[in-house]
């Protein structure tokens, strides 16, 4: 009988996605498909982020489609505000359609999270986010690209921050080739 593969577990406990937290997420695409270089159908999954983070008791500070895959600032209001519920619901509802109409899987099945830590700027993290379409070469400025955006501010008015934030796993990239 051959030995079954087991997945690393990647998440923290539980409890650590509940309450009044800030989140920075990336969920990828199922072998990184481009599928929202479409604008139509990234325009549908901000609605249904803004309609599932109110169910979910989140508040997206920061957002990015990107043709590949999707990041988010986003903030626990609530104590009862669960990530892993909100994560799950939002894929579940997302891919429903995509799925109908393509026969394929949306997502990739795990995501990736970084639970901000007291010297992590939510500004710094928005900004990361906003700029990724930038560092990737789409477009010369983050207010160029119309799939950036927050639901909580004007973040065309916030001033970029000097200090720069980079995820843990792209810092482990350049510390390990």
């Amino acid at each position: 009988m051959p030995i079954g593969f087991r997945r690393k577990n990647i998440r923290l406990h539980p409890t650590r996605y509940q309450g009044r937290e800030w989140f920075f997420i990336t969920i990828c695409c199922e072998d990184r498909w481009r599928v929202f270089a479409e604008g139509a159908r990234a325009q549908l999954l901000i609605d249904l982020l803004r309609s599932t983070a109110g169910k979910f008791h989140f508040a997206v500070h920061a957002y990015c489609v990107m043709p590949d895959h999707f990041h988010a600032l986003v903030e626990g209001v609530a104590a009862e505000s669960n990530l892993l519920s909100f994560v799950r619901n939002f894929k579940q509802m997302s891919s429903r359609e995509y799925s109908r109409a393509t026969g394929q899987q949306l997502w990739q099945k795990k995501f990736y999270d970084h639970v901000l830590r007291v010297g992590d700027s939510p500004d710094a993290v928005s900004w990361y986010i906003w700029m990724n379409p930038v560092r990737k070469g789409i477009c010369a400025t983050a207010f160029e690209y119309p799939l950036s955006g927050s639901f909580t501010k004007a973040w065309r008015e916030i001033i970029q921050p000097t200090e720069t934030w980079v995820p843990a796993w792209e810092k482990w990239q350049v510390a390990c080739p």
